[in-house]
């Protein structure tokens, strides 16, 4: 069932520092390695790197979502308890769902790792045939975060209508169910 066209996958990096050019921005390209070796169908995706601002990252969600057709986007940075942390709230003001179980799991992982993974905000949404999931900063949560809730995301993009998506079975095996 591979699709002839590739899937375009939104990767949004949040960070006024990164934006700025003053840090090197680790998160995105964590996540492209990540989908790199995860993914066995094709996908391109469409990096961009902001600031911390809300409109400006609701405009980034919407245009990856709306304008550039991503099925999935994913966003790193930007979910901790700081003033100037805002990414679940631009996630939550653009989307038509919510999906709190993506950031109940990610937490439970993080909190077998880190006791401070509990201040971390992490959370997902839907808005049309979109799935957009918020992750952490750190290169390494972010493989542990999509290694615990990416099984799930193939099969919740074809049930909201997006790219049809497969993964590498030697290194993560997506859930879908049997069909009768």
């Amino acid at each position: 069932m591979t699709s002839p066209n590739p899937c375009s996958i939104g990767i949004l990096t949040v960070s006024d520092r990164a934006s700025r050019g003053e840090y090197e921005d680790r998160g995105g390209p964590a996540i492209r390695e990540y989908l790199k070796e995860v993914l066995s169908s094709k996908w391109t995706g469409f990096p961009l790197v902001i600031s911390d601002d809300q409109a400006e990252i609701e405009a980034a969600l919407k245009q990856l979502a709306d304008q550039d057709g991503c099925s999935l986007i994913v966003t790193t940075g930007g979910t901790g308890p700081a003033d100037r942390d805002v990414t679940p709230e631009a996630t939550a003001a653009v989307c038509q769902k919510m999906m709190p179980g993506f950031g109940e799991l990610m937490r439970q992982v993080s909190l077998e790792k880190v006791p401070t993974a509990i201040l971390s905000r992490q959370t997902a949404g839907i808005r049309g045939s979109s799935l957009i999931v918020n992750l952490p900063g750190q290169p390494k949560a972010i493989a542990e975060c999509l290694d615990a809730v990416f099984p799930a995301i193939p099969y919740c993009i074809d049930l909201i209508g997006g790219a049809y998506l497969e993964t590498n079975a030697d290194r993560l095996v997506a859930f879908r169910p049997k069909k009768k």
